[in-house]
Protein backbone atom coordinates (compact mmCIF):
# COMPACT_ATOMS: atom_id res chain seq x y z
CA UNK A 1 0.00 0.00 0.00
CA UNK A 2 1.53 3.35 -1.00
CA UNK A 3 1.52 5.79 1.84
CA UNK A 4 -0.89 8.56 0.89
CA UNK A 5 0.64 11.71 -0.67
CA UNK A 6 -0.05 14.77 1.04
CA UNK A 7 1.88 17.16 -0.43
CA UNK A 8 -0.25 17.34 -3.87
CA UNK A 9 -2.91 19.12 -1.86
CA UNK A 10 -1.77 22.25 -1.54
CA UNK A 11 1.79 22.94 -2.61
CA UNK A 12 4.31 25.36 -1.28
CA UNK A 13 3.10 24.24 2.83
CA UNK A 14 5.63 24.50 5.21
CA UNK A 15 5.55 20.71 6.87
CA UNK A 16 5.49 22.64 10.07
CA UNK A 17 2.63 24.95 9.51
CA UNK A 18 0.09 24.49 12.24
CA UNK A 19 -2.64 22.01 10.43
CA UNK A 20 -5.69 24.07 11.84
CA UNK A 21 -5.75 27.43 13.85
CA UNK A 22 -8.71 29.19 15.57
CA UNK A 23 -7.98 33.01 15.95
CA UNK A 24 -11.06 34.49 17.70
CA UNK A 25 -13.68 32.48 15.56
CA UNK A 26 -17.21 32.62 16.78
CA UNK A 27 -20.30 31.61 15.52
CA UNK A 28 -23.53 32.99 16.31
CA UNK A 29 -27.25 31.57 15.26
CA UNK A 30 -29.28 34.45 16.15
CA UNK A 31 -28.68 35.24 20.23
CA UNK A 32 -27.19 32.27 20.45
CA UNK A 33 -23.68 32.17 20.78
CA UNK A 34 -22.62 28.29 19.82
CA UNK A 35 -18.69 28.97 19.85
CA UNK A 36 -17.81 32.36 21.87
CA UNK A 37 -14.21 33.90 20.82
CA UNK A 38 -12.48 30.31 20.35
CA UNK A 39 -8.30 29.98 19.93
CA UNK A 40 -6.90 26.87 19.38
CA UNK A 41 -3.92 25.57 17.00
CA UNK A 42 -4.38 21.77 15.85
CA UNK A 43 -0.87 20.39 14.95
CA UNK A 44 0.07 18.28 11.65
CA UNK A 45 -0.26 14.52 12.51
CA UNK A 46 -2.33 15.10 15.89
CA UNK A 47 -5.23 12.48 16.99
CA UNK A 48 -6.96 15.80 18.38
CA UNK A 49 -10.03 15.34 19.92
CA UNK A 50 -13.10 17.93 20.96
CA UNK A 51 -15.00 16.62 23.84
CA UNK A 52 -17.70 18.46 25.51
CA UNK A 53 -21.42 17.87 26.25
CA UNK A 54 -24.37 18.69 23.90
CA UNK A 55 -24.48 22.01 23.22
CA UNK A 56 -20.55 22.79 23.65
CA UNK A 57 -20.14 24.04 20.53
CA UNK A 58 -17.23 20.93 19.58
CA UNK A 59 -19.74 19.98 16.62
CA UNK A 60 -19.96 23.24 15.81
CA UNK A 61 -16.31 24.33 15.57
CA UNK A 62 -15.84 20.47 13.41
CA UNK A 63 -18.25 22.10 10.88
CA UNK A 64 -16.58 25.11 10.82
CA UNK A 65 -13.22 23.59 9.51
CA UNK A 66 -14.87 21.00 7.35
CA UNK A 67 -16.46 24.86 5.40
CA UNK A 68 -20.28 23.54 6.46
CA UNK A 69 -20.64 26.56 8.56
CA UNK A 70 -18.79 30.06 8.77
CA UNK A 71 -17.69 32.03 11.44
CA UNK A 72 -19.77 35.17 12.63
CA UNK A 73 -15.81 36.27 13.64
CA UNK A 74 -12.26 35.32 13.75
CA UNK A 75 -10.28 33.41 11.11
CA UNK A 76 -9.60 30.02 10.47
CA UNK A 77 -6.22 28.45 8.84
CA UNK A 78 -5.87 25.15 7.53
CA UNK A 79 -2.19 24.74 6.81
CA UNK A 80 -1.59 28.63 6.68
CA UNK A 81 -4.48 28.84 4.45
CA UNK A 82 -7.29 31.11 5.74
CA UNK A 83 -10.27 29.19 4.63
CA UNK A 84 -13.20 31.44 5.53
CA UNK A 85 -15.45 31.41 2.90
CA UNK A 86 -13.91 28.72 0.69
CA UNK A 87 -16.29 25.74 0.11
CA UNK A 88 -16.42 22.70 1.79
CA UNK A 89 -14.51 20.73 -1.73
CA UNK A 90 -11.93 23.28 -2.71
CA UNK A 91 -10.39 22.77 1.08
CA UNK A 92 -7.81 20.34 2.19
CA UNK A 93 -9.88 18.23 4.49
CA UNK A 94 -13.01 15.56 4.47
CA UNK A 95 -15.17 14.53 6.88
CA UNK A 96 -16.45 10.99 8.21
CA UNK A 97 -20.13 11.76 9.70
CA UNK A 98 -22.11 10.22 12.42
CA UNK A 99 -24.37 8.65 10.29
CA UNK A 100 -21.86 7.80 7.88
CA UNK A 101 -24.34 8.80 4.90
CA UNK A 102 -23.34 6.16 2.22
CA UNK A 103 -25.42 5.98 -0.86
CA UNK A 104 -27.60 2.73 -0.54
CA UNK A 105 -28.24 2.58 -3.94
CA UNK A 106 -24.09 2.29 -5.13
CA UNK A 107 -21.94 -0.67 -4.53
CA UNK A 108 -19.15 -0.40 -1.76
CA UNK A 109 -16.33 0.39 -4.26
CA UNK A 110 -18.40 3.20 -5.77
CA UNK A 111 -19.07 4.95 -2.84
CA UNK A 112 -15.94 5.14 -1.86
CA UNK A 113 -14.63 6.25 -5.12
CA UNK A 114 -17.80 8.63 -5.30
CA UNK A 115 -15.60 11.37 -4.33
CA UNK A 116 -12.79 10.59 -7.08
CA UNK A 117 -15.61 10.66 -9.88
CA UNK A 118 -16.86 14.18 -8.94
CA UNK A 119 -13.19 15.07 -9.49
CA UNK A 120 -12.98 14.24 -12.81
CA UNK A 121 -10.63 10.88 -12.11
CA UNK A 122 -11.39 8.38 -15.09
CA UNK A 123 -13.23 5.31 -13.92
CA UNK A 124 -10.45 2.54 -13.96
CA UNK A 125 -8.02 4.83 -11.62
CA UNK A 126 -10.86 5.80 -9.23
CA UNK A 127 -11.65 1.91 -8.65
CA UNK A 128 -8.45 0.75 -8.17
CA UNK A 129 -7.92 4.14 -6.07
CA UNK A 130 -11.22 2.65 -4.26
CA UNK A 131 -9.66 -0.67 -3.92
CA UNK A 132 -6.53 0.26 -2.69
CA UNK A 133 -8.76 2.45 0.57
CA UNK A 134 -11.01 -0.80 0.94
CA UNK A 135 -7.19 -2.90 1.57
CA UNK A 136 -6.20 -0.21 4.13
CA UNK A 137 -9.36 -0.28 6.07
CA UNK A 138 -9.64 -4.58 6.02
CA UNK A 139 -12.26 -4.48 3.74
CA UNK A 140 -10.59 -6.25 0.80
CA UNK A 141 -13.60 -8.20 -1.04
CA UNK A 142 -16.51 -6.37 -0.01
CA UNK A 143 -16.42 -3.79 -2.89
CA UNK A 144 -19.35 -4.87 -4.85
CA UNK A 145 -21.70 -5.19 -1.79
CA UNK A 146 -24.31 -2.89 -0.62
CA UNK A 147 -23.81 -0.86 2.02
CA UNK A 148 -26.96 -2.62 3.81
CA UNK A 149 -25.57 -5.93 3.84
CA UNK A 150 -22.82 -4.79 5.84
CA UNK A 151 -22.23 -4.46 9.65
CA UNK A 152 -22.40 -1.37 11.42
CA UNK A 153 -18.18 -1.35 11.74
CA UNK A 154 -17.84 -2.10 8.37
CA UNK A 155 -20.41 0.61 7.43
CA UNK A 156 -17.50 3.14 9.15
CA UNK A 157 -14.63 1.31 7.68
CA UNK A 158 -16.19 2.33 4.29
CA UNK A 159 -17.02 6.01 5.53
CA UNK A 160 -13.54 6.34 6.38
CA UNK A 161 -11.97 4.54 3.00
CA UNK A 162 -14.32 7.18 1.21
CA UNK A 163 -12.73 10.14 3.19
CA UNK A 164 -9.29 9.28 2.44
CA UNK A 165 -9.00 8.45 -1.12
CA UNK A 166 -9.34 12.16 -1.27
CA UNK A 167 -6.07 12.50 0.48
CA UNK A 168 -6.91 14.97 2.70
CA UNK A 169 -5.01 17.10 5.03
CA UNK A 170 -7.21 16.83 7.95
CA UNK A 171 -9.52 14.14 8.40
CA UNK A 172 -12.84 15.43 10.59
CA UNK A 173 -14.66 12.67 12.18
CA UNK A 174 -18.14 13.89 14.10
CA UNK A 175 -19.06 11.21 16.75
CA UNK A 176 -18.40 8.29 14.22
CA UNK A 177 -18.08 5.54 16.64
CA UNK A 178 -21.55 6.79 18.48
CA UNK A 179 -23.89 4.01 16.62
CA UNK A 180 -21.47 1.18 17.41
CA UNK A 181 -21.83 -1.56 20.30
CA UNK A 182 -19.41 -1.24 23.41
CA UNK A 183 -17.25 -3.76 21.87
CA UNK A 184 -17.57 -3.08 18.73
CA UNK A 185 -16.77 0.46 19.64
CA UNK A 186 -13.31 -0.19 21.74
CA UNK A 187 -12.30 -2.38 18.73
CA UNK A 188 -12.76 0.53 16.04
CA UNK A 189 -10.97 3.28 18.43
CA UNK A 190 -7.89 1.02 18.66
CA UNK A 191 -8.17 0.40 14.56
CA UNK A 192 -8.81 4.16 13.77
CA UNK A 193 -5.74 5.01 16.47
CA UNK A 194 -3.76 2.64 14.57
CA UNK A 195 -4.73 3.93 10.95
CA UNK A 196 -3.94 7.67 12.02
CA UNK A 197 -0.71 6.06 13.03
CA UNK A 198 0.13 4.83 9.87
CA UNK A 199 -0.60 7.44 7.94
CA UNK A 200 0.41 10.75 9.84
CA UNK A 201 -2.85 12.79 8.98
CA UNK A 202 -4.30 14.91 11.34
CA UNK A 203 -7.44 13.70 12.78
CA UNK A 204 -10.30 16.01 14.36
CA UNK A 205 -12.06 13.97 16.55
CA UNK A 206 -15.57 14.85 18.02
CA UNK A 207 -16.94 12.71 20.70
CA UNK A 208 -19.28 13.67 23.97
CA UNK A 209 -17.38 10.18 25.07
CA UNK A 210 -14.56 11.32 27.80
CA UNK A 211 -13.34 7.52 28.23
CA UNK A 212 -13.37 7.28 24.06
CA UNK A 213 -11.17 10.78 23.93
CA UNK A 214 -8.83 9.83 26.95
CA UNK A 215 -7.91 6.51 25.04
CA UNK A 216 -7.50 7.78 21.43
CA UNK A 217 -6.19 11.04 21.62
CA UNK A 218 -2.84 12.95 21.52
CA UNK A 219 -4.56 16.24 22.85
CA UNK A 220 -7.91 17.05 24.13
CA UNK A 221 -10.04 20.03 24.12
CA UNK A 222 -12.77 20.26 26.53
CA UNK A 223 -15.75 22.54 25.61
CA UNK A 224 -18.24 23.75 27.71
CA UNK A 225 -21.30 26.35 26.60
CA UNK A 226 -19.21 28.04 23.18
CA UNK A 227 -15.43 27.90 25.19
CA UNK A 228 -12.02 25.60 25.31
CA UNK A 229 -12.30 25.62 28.73
CA UNK A 230 -8.80 23.40 28.97
CA UNK A 231 -6.24 21.72 26.42
CA UNK A 232 -4.02 19.40 26.86
CA UNK A 233 -3.02 15.78 26.55
CA UNK A 234 -5.62 13.12 28.36
CA UNK A 235 -3.08 12.68 31.41
CA UNK A 236 -3.30 16.32 32.08
CA UNK A 237 -7.08 16.76 31.52
CA UNK A 238 -7.43 14.00 33.67
CA UNK A 239 -5.29 14.24 36.55
CA UNK A 240 -4.76 18.09 36.69
CA UNK A 241 -7.98 19.41 36.08
CA UNK A 242 -8.66 23.52 36.15
CA UNK A 243 -11.33 23.62 36.73
CA UNK A 244 -15.21 22.31 38.46
CA UNK A 245 -16.41 21.90 34.86
CA UNK A 246 -13.29 19.72 33.70
CA UNK A 247 -13.13 17.98 36.98
CA UNK A 248 -16.82 16.79 37.04
CA UNK A 249 -17.31 16.06 33.47
CA UNK A 250 -13.39 14.50 32.71
CA UNK A 251 -14.32 10.97 34.64
CA UNK A 252 -16.68 12.53 37.77
CA UNK A 253 -13.73 13.81 40.29
CA UNK A 254 -14.89 14.43 43.23
CA UNK A 255 -15.05 18.37 43.85
CA UNK A 256 -13.68 19.02 47.40
CA UNK A 257 -15.00 22.53 48.66
CA UNK A 258 -12.67 24.08 50.93
CA UNK A 259 -14.40 22.87 54.19
CA UNK A 260 -14.13 18.98 53.22
CA UNK A 261 -10.49 19.65 51.53
CA UNK A 262 -9.74 21.08 55.28
CA UNK A 263 -11.14 17.77 57.07
CA UNK A 264 -9.16 15.62 54.61
CA UNK A 265 -5.64 17.54 55.43
CA UNK A 266 -4.99 19.93 52.21
CA UNK A 267 -3.93 23.46 51.94
CA UNK A 268 -6.90 26.15 52.21
CA UNK A 269 -8.66 25.98 48.48
CA UNK A 270 -10.97 24.26 46.11
CA UNK A 271 -9.75 20.51 44.70
CA UNK A 272 -10.61 17.99 42.54
CA UNK A 273 -10.03 14.27 43.91
CA UNK A 274 -9.89 11.09 41.58
CA UNK A 275 -11.99 8.35 43.47
CA UNK A 276 -9.40 6.07 43.50
CA UNK A 277 -7.27 8.14 44.89
CA UNK A 278 -9.92 8.46 47.94
CA UNK A 279 -8.28 5.65 50.25
CA UNK A 280 -10.87 3.83 52.44
CA UNK A 281 -9.82 1.69 55.07
CA UNK A 282 -11.63 0.35 58.02
CA UNK A 283 -12.64 2.95 60.81
CA UNK A 284 -11.32 0.58 63.72
CA UNK A 285 -7.70 0.59 61.94
CA UNK A 286 -7.70 4.26 62.08
CA UNK A 287 -9.09 5.85 65.25
CA UNK A 288 -7.71 8.85 64.99
CA UNK A 289 -8.25 9.42 61.23
CA UNK A 290 -10.80 11.12 58.98
CA UNK A 291 -14.37 9.60 59.59
CA UNK A 292 -17.38 8.52 57.25
CA UNK A 293 -20.04 6.38 56.58
CA UNK A 294 -20.25 4.42 52.99
CA UNK A 295 -23.98 4.92 51.67
CA UNK A 296 -24.02 2.91 48.92
CA UNK A 297 -21.83 0.25 46.92
CA UNK A 298 -21.53 -0.91 43.42
CA UNK A 299 -19.30 -3.82 42.38
CA UNK A 300 -17.84 -3.35 38.74
CA UNK A 301 -16.04 -6.44 38.14
CA UNK A 302 -12.41 -5.84 38.78
CA UNK A 303 -13.24 -2.76 41.50
CA UNK A 304 -16.01 -1.44 43.74
CA UNK A 305 -16.90 2.03 43.90
CA UNK A 306 -18.17 3.74 47.14
CA UNK A 307 -20.23 6.62 47.78
CA UNK A 308 -19.44 8.10 51.42
CA UNK A 309 -20.88 10.20 53.75
CA UNK A 310 -18.61 13.19 55.35
CA UNK A 311 -19.86 16.25 56.68
CA UNK A 312 -22.86 16.52 54.92
CA UNK A 313 -20.80 15.86 51.65
CA UNK A 314 -20.98 12.55 49.34
CA UNK A 315 -17.63 11.40 47.93
CA UNK A 316 -16.78 8.84 45.50
CA UNK A 317 -14.19 6.15 46.03
CA UNK A 318 -13.04 3.22 44.16
CA UNK A 319 -11.11 0.43 45.53
CA UNK A 320 -9.66 -3.16 43.87
CA UNK A 321 -12.34 -5.47 44.15
CA UNK A 322 -9.46 -7.60 45.92
CA UNK A 323 -9.29 -5.20 48.95
CA UNK A 324 -11.78 -5.53 52.06
CA UNK A 325 -15.19 -4.75 51.08
CA UNK A 326 -17.40 -2.55 52.82
CA UNK A 327 -21.11 -2.40 53.17
CA UNK A 328 -23.85 0.21 53.16
CA UNK A 329 -23.71 1.89 56.77
CA UNK A 330 -20.40 0.88 57.71
CA UNK A 331 -17.71 3.40 59.33
CA UNK A 332 -14.99 3.97 57.17
CA UNK A 333 -11.51 6.28 57.24
CA UNK A 334 -10.55 8.33 54.74
CA UNK A 335 -7.24 9.72 53.80
CA UNK A 336 -5.67 11.35 50.64
CA UNK A 337 -1.98 10.96 48.98
CA UNK A 338 0.26 13.96 49.20
CA UNK A 339 -0.03 15.25 45.66
CA UNK A 340 -3.49 13.51 44.61
CA UNK A 341 -5.43 16.22 44.56
CA UNK A 342 -5.53 18.90 41.89
CA UNK A 343 -5.94 22.39 42.98
CA UNK A 344 -8.78 23.87 40.99
CA UNK A 345 -8.99 27.26 39.75
CA UNK A 346 -12.73 27.98 40.07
Amino acid sequence: MRPLDHTRLAPGIHPMTTAVRFSGVSRHFGPVKAVDEVDLAIEPGEFFAMLGPSGSGKTTCLRLIGGFEQPTAGTIEVFGQHVEGVPPYRRAVNTVFQDYALFPHMSVIDNVAYGLMIRGIRKVERRALAAEMLDLVRLSGYGDRRPAQLSGGQRQRVALARALVNEPKVLLLDEPLGALDLKLRGEMQTELKALQARLGITFVFVTHDQTEALAMADRVAVFNAGKVVQVGPPEEIYERPRTRFVADFVGGANVLEPPIAARLGLPAGLYALRAEKLTVTAAAAAPGGVHAVVTDVDYQGATRRYRLALDGASLAAVAPASAPAFEAGDPVALSVAPGAAARLEG
